[in-house]
């Protein structure tokens, strides 16, 4: 007889004990990392309480993983950790107590009533995690990375690691953060709560023959995800790598090229505020609108018994690139109950040299058409792909 559905089903996980979820959540609360949970579970098949759980932790543009195994039924005690595969060498409590350090671990000083124990663990290992990840890069037998990492090494925050993969070379990847600025400084009222970060990826082939032009390393940008609503990064060229270029003569030019990009970003800001803003006079108060990086707004518009609504999406490059408009009627539904939208639409006459004014006039006089055409598909019963 085949098992039921209940009998197949995984038990679900039990709750953390409480001293223990108490210094996840204060870790998960006050990170400057987007540090995340990957797995919970419990130490005993049986037990009441789960008291371990497996972390991602942000390093050299990627996540390492990490398990950290509590004990419930002592979980006033400091937890062990396991670190990923491939880190055999990597025992930071071995080092410390062969240099003497040991005492400055906080593992040394843990107290269970200190609810950022957690953090100050992660932190920690993590910043010998780094410096574990750069000793084996300066090993590498191979004299361009050495004058890479001679001359780069010293800039604040940098991360390196090794990336060896089965059938291939090995490889060295550097994570190089760009731009010493503000980014949340540059954008009143932004709701960011991780510090918003720019970094170039070069990734450089381990090669032990000289090679008197060596080639290109891979080259790419990368940002953290909230700051795509005010710049991004896939959109910028990079500068051209020249035969015999080392890192420390690439980064001023892109630094200097991003820096005046970022700026511009800030100020397109006001020009899509002046945008939303000339929207009143011709289509009434817009129903919604982005107040902080102003990259959406929507209208409510009536042709004779007709209502709809017009959402504008802004984009970063406005004004060089037009809105997109997209139709969304309020009267009519499609077989899912779901109301009717246009494709989005951005065909009508557009100027980035027009004032405010004129391109929301523009906009006003091309909708007068369009919308008899979305009624008359509205009215006919053929749903509009979304």
């Amino acid at each position: 007889m085949a098992p039921s559905a209940d009998a197949a089903a995984p038990a679900p996980t039990p709750p953390l004990a409480p001293l223990i979820a108490t210094q996840l959540k204060f870790l998960l609360t006050n990170s400057s990392l987007p540090i995340k949970v990957v797995q919970i579970w419990s130490g005993c098949s049986s037990g009441r309480y789960a008291d371990r759980f497996t972390l991602g932790i942000p390093f050299c543009l990627d996540y390492v993983y990490w398990d950290f195994l509590y004990n419930a039924m002592h979980p006033k005690v400091a937890p062990d950790v396991i670190f990923g595969q491939g880190d055999e060498g990597f025992q930071p409590l071995v080092d410390y107590d062969e240099s003497g350090n040991g005492g400055k671990s906080c593992l040394a000083h843990w107290d269970y009533r200190d609810p950022g124990g957690l953090l100050c663990l992660v932190e920690e290992l993590r910043l010998l995690y780094i410096e574990y990840q750069k000793k084996l890069v300066e090993k590498v037998d191979d004299a361009r990375l050495k004058f890479e990492i001679s001359t780069v090494l010293a800039k604040e925050g940098i991360e390196v690691s090794m990336v060896s993969s089965t059938g291939r070379s090995d490889e060295v990847k550097f994570a190089v953060p760009l731009l010493d600025l503000d980014l949340k400084m540059m954008v009143p009222g932004c709701p960011w709560k991780l510090p918003q970060k720019i970094h170039l990826q070069a990734i450089f082939p381990v090669s032990s023959s000289y090679l008197s032009v060596p080639s290109a390393p891979g080259l790419k940008l990368t940002s953290t995800p909230d700051l795509k609503s005010l710049f991004s990064v896939d959109g910028v060229k990079l500068p051209a790598w020249v035969d015999g270029m080392c890192m420390a003569e690439y980064i001023p030019t892109l630094e200097e090229d991003l820096k005046l990009q970022v700026v511009d970003a800030s100020a397109s800001i006001g020009c899509r505020r002046r945008f939303i803003e000339a929207l009143a006079p011709a289509f009434g108060r817009p129903l919604e609108a982005d107040p902080i990086f102003c990259r959406k707004a929507t209208v409510l518009s009536i042709s004779g018994i007709f209502t709809f609504l017009v959402h504008f999406v802004i984009p970063l490059q406005f004004p060089k690139q037009q809105p997109i408009l997209t139709l969304q009627s309020c009267q009519h539904c499609n077989s899912q109950g779901i109301p009717i939208t246009s494709p989005p639409r951005n065909s009508y006459p557009w100027s980035p040299r027009w004032e405010v004014t004129e391109m929301v006039e523009r906009i006003y006089d091309y909708l007068a058409d369009e919308c008899q055409n979305f009624k008359k598909l509205c009215s006919d019963g053929f749903p509009q792909a979304k």
